[in-house]
């Protein structure tokens, strides 16, 4: 059975064109990694089609010069495009500011040289194998994020991509006789469309395994972050707690816990509405961010009540956080709130190797409880 080149490279740019509109509506409503990943799918879909397409123009025209250069911006586009969701599943910053440099510059090259066939195939072809080769490097990096294997299916399909890519640019350039046009019947062109059809594939595959991943990675941050403060919510704290108090133990470290309790919270959602009450909940869980070193465990414990869990601190360094905590609320929270914004606390120390989290908490709300009792404002037990 025969089968050509221009068949194998069409069969891959109907593939990529089923892509391009299947995986959004697959997808749903996705984040930003998914967006840019969808957006760089549909960037080479059209790259490809419009390559096919400036083969059906008369050869070194305006139309086949215009339509091939901006076929050649939309494949490396893609691909700075993917770069950029492939850093952001891998839990990094989304920079990639290398293969969008390489995009422009082959896109200008491209069109710059274009009536030289030798230069413009090198050019292209030599760019994208570097620019692959940057995200290859990038995705063999540590993941700041835990991802599945998903990446060295893209390892494996970028490299492939890589050498064919590498061995079209290099005949073109310096072999142009036994490659005078884009579907030339030359063994590397056989290899490198057989190639193409079956990354597209992987690619897919990979895309898919990394959305998961990441869609994962959000469903459990939702099991532990309270959804409106963005700190740990009740369950996490604890779980985090009890594996504190073991560490504690263990290694004869004092520890603390301050239970917190906004003053007059009630009252505020009654005179001025719950949306003040949210952004003082909000401006409160800052404050803590704010004051609390590496170490320390806060969450919202339930309605306006936080806790906090102070590792390796004696009594002297829970009170020193409790002071720093109303300074920074004297000093920050009156220009953005416009009101004030106080808190009453219980403070519970390890008292022995069989203390427990529960036994802890119940002394702190006791020293709460006594706080508000007294006038608010203030901070009891130890």
């Amino acid at each position: 059975m025969h089968i050509d080149v221009s068949t194998l490279l069409i069969a891959m740019t109907l593939n990529m064109l089923t892509m391009a509109v299947a995986l959004p509506y697959f997808m749903g409503h996705v984040n930003r990694p998914a967006r840019r990943a969808q957006v760089g799918i549909g960037l080479q879909t059209a790259g490809w089609v419009l390559l096919l397409l400036s083969s059906m123009c008369e050869a070194g025209g305006w139309l086949d010069r215009l339509l091939s250069t901006l076929s050649m911006g939309c494949i490396a586009g893609g691909m700075a495009f993917n770069a950029v969701a492939f850093d952001l599943w891998c839990g990094r910053q989304a920079t990639a500011r290398a293969p969008a440099i390489i995009a422009v510059l082959l896109t200008l090259g491209y069109g710059a040289g274009f009536s030289n066939y030798a230069f413009r195939v090198g050019w292209a072809n030599g760019l994208l194998t570097v620019q692959m080769a940057m995200v290859v490097i990038a995705l063999c990096r540590r993941p700041q994020a835990p991802v599945g294997r998903w990446r060295w299916l893209l390892v494996i399909s970028l490299l492939a991509q890589m050498v064919v890519t590498a061995w079209r640019g290099a005949l073109g350039a310096f072999y142009t006789a036994d490659f005078p046009h884009f579907f030339a019947p030359h063994v590397v062109n056989l290899v490198f469309a057989l190639v193409a059809n079956i990354t597209v594939v992987l690619s897919l595959a990979a895309i898919l395994l990394a959305h998961r991943d990441e869609a994962a990675r959000e469903l459990e941050r939702l099991a532990t972050v309270d959804g409106l403060t963005g700190v740990l919510n009740r369950r996490a704290w604890l779980a985090q707690a009890g594996i504190d108090l073991a560490i504690s133990v263990r290694y004869r470290q004092p520890m603390g816990v301050l239970m917190l309790d906004l003053d007059h919270f009630k009252q505020l959602n009654d005179t001025r509405g719950h949306a003040a009450g949210d952004r003082a909940l909000q401006r409160f869980a800052a404050a803590l961010r704010a004051v609390s070193r590496t170490g320390d465990v806060f969450c919202r414990y339930g309605g306006e009540e936080f806790c906090v869990l102070l590792n390796r601190a004696d009594l002297a360094a829970v009170q020193a956080y409790d002071r720093r905590l109303r300074e920074w609320l004297a000093d920050h929270v009156l220009p953005t709130l416009d009101f004030d914004l106080s808190y009453s606390a219980g403070i519970a120390m390890r008292l022995s190797d069989a203390d427990t989290i529960e036994a802890m908490l119940r002394r702190a709300d006791a020293g709460l409880y006594l706080a508000k009792a007294q006038g608010r404002a203030i901070t009891l037990g130890g």
